[in-house]
């Protein structure tokens, strides 16, 4: 393209938007990198989708703030990943006598010196807390509870549409532990309250832990506020891939999740919820929680019993229209009460890989018949299943002997290209000497040539 020709296509917004939302990521870099002019157009695309790994002075390095600054305004997609290893995981905190010393955590914002004495602050609660915790844990722990630096850097991310949190790593015999990743959501989450994210739509939790949501929970989490729940109700797509409860405490984590799905649940039109593990290690319906017996069992056996008697409440979507549930074993009647309870809203249910306890998916999918009048739904349900196949010896033979005549063709052709009309007349001819005509093919292929086992 000339010149004279490119100048008027780039200048116009449309054709060149349209044209660099087609382009590749290496190539807008490399395109970025031509001149000023190219920077500038191609930013919003390049940095449409960001994936930030959290590590030490991933917020409190300068340089990284202000390159984070200059690229904020076009992020509509943040990925934040939080992975589980040796070094997030923390012992526990032991004064000079050797004694165990209990650590409550509540989340500092403010300023770290006083604005009239002009004194520091401890961050930690008191001094002597902030010796022990700068001493005994390492400073990804510290650059997890800044949440002053988790708000500046949120911040700049104003146009911010879909926040993606991951916390992969955790092994099931760790999760009583205390581990740096649950101070970093809780800043995590402080930051998302605090900073003016009106865009924001979208949650995908995938894949976190069980016990990711105690800390993320806007309601009962560290630090909340009357207006913390605000921010989260512009969520309307909610996807959350949890790590499978094991037999260990599921009481608590269950209840956690059940918590944490109030503050969503009268907002949201798409729900995707997957329990993550083996096909064989399912967990229980994330919709229907307060219907499971190990929750119903633990009610009234609290000290506290004016608080422990109350049931939780059932969960209910106002303007749910398409869910996705997959790796459960729910009993029928959950599944029938949701459907009925949803059945004004709801356009799309898809359960994947469900095993139920009690009842059949003709029990549970009753109630569309119900709505519809009849069971004309049910000659639309399909079945899918995998059916193994195997070919006889002679399709093998058949099969052989079409490639090597093929070869041969090909051969010829190229050796002699005159002639390449008089080989393929011939290659017809030889196949229907070889094979018959297709009417021959067609009889010898619906007898019993196919073996099925």
């Amino acid at each position: 393209m000339s010149s004279s020709a490119f100048i008027p296509f780039w200048l116009c917004d449309r054709p060149r938007d349209t044209f660099l939302s087609y382009v590749p990521k290496d190539d807008l870099i490399s395109l970025r990198l031509a001149c000023y002019d190219f920077g500038i157009r191609t930013a919003p695309y390049l940095f449409r989708e960001i994936a930030v790994t959290f590590r030490e002075k991933i917020f409190t390095k300068p340089v990284r703030l202000a390159a984070l600054g200059r690229i904020g305004q076009h992020v509509q997609t943040l990925r934040f990943a939080i992975p589980h290893s040796e070094r997030t995981f923390l012992p526990p905190l032991v004064d000079t006598s050797g004694v165990e010393v209990a650590f409550i955590y509540e989340p500092y914002i403010g300023s770290p010196k006083d604005p009239v004495t002009r004194h520091s602050i401890p961050t930690y609660g008191s001094w002597e807390m902030n010796d022990l915790l700068v001493k005994q844990y390492p400073p990804l722990f510290h650059d997890a509870a800044k949440v002053s630096a988790f708000i500046q850097a949120f911040s700049v991310m104003s146009n911010m549409r879909h926040l993606e949190v991951s916390c992969p790593g955790q092994p099931s015999e760790e999760r009583q532990r205390r581990s740096v990743v649950d101070y970093a959501l809780i800043s995590l989450r402080i930051a998302v309250e605090r900073s003016n994210l009106s865009r924001l739509e979208t949650l995908s939790l995938s894949p976190i832990h069980p016990g990711a949501v105690q800390y993320l929970n806007p309601s009962l989490g560290f630090g909340v506020n009357p207006r913390s729940t605000k921010c989260w109700r512009q969520i309307r797509q909610l996807t959350i891939q949890m790590d499978t409860i094991d037999s260990g405490s599921p009481v608590d984590h269950l209840k956690f999740l059940h918590s944490y799905l109030q503050n969503f649940a009268p907002f949201l039109t798409g729900f995707n919820f997957r329990w993550q593990g083996s096909s064989e290690n399912k967990g229980p319906c994330p919709v229907s929680l307060p219907t499971e017996n190990c929750i119903q069992a633990t009610n009234g056996s609290h000290e506290c019993h004016e608080r422990c008697d109350l049931p939780l409440r059932c969960l209910r979507f106002d303007k749910l229209r398409d869910i996705e549930i997959m790796n459960i074993f729910p009993d029928s009647p959950q599944i029938k009460r949701f459907i009925r309870k949803h059945r004004r809203t709801l356009e799309s249910l898809k359960l994947n890989n469900v095993k139920f306890r009690l009842g059949d998916w003709d029990d549970a999918l009753s109630p569309l018949t119900e709505i519809s009048g009849s069971e004309k739904w049910k000659e639309t349900a399909e079945e899918v299943m995998d059916v193994p196949l195997m070919l006889s010896p002679l399709d093998f033979e058949q099969e052989r002997q079409i490639r090597a005549w093929n070869y041969r063709v090909r051969t010829r052709t190229s050796s002699s290209k005159p002639l390449q009309g008089a080989l393929h007349r011939a290659s017809a001819k030889g196949k229907e000497l070889l094979f018959g005509t297709e009417e021959h093919m067609r009889r010898l292929l619906s007898g019993s040539i196919l073996s099925w086992l």
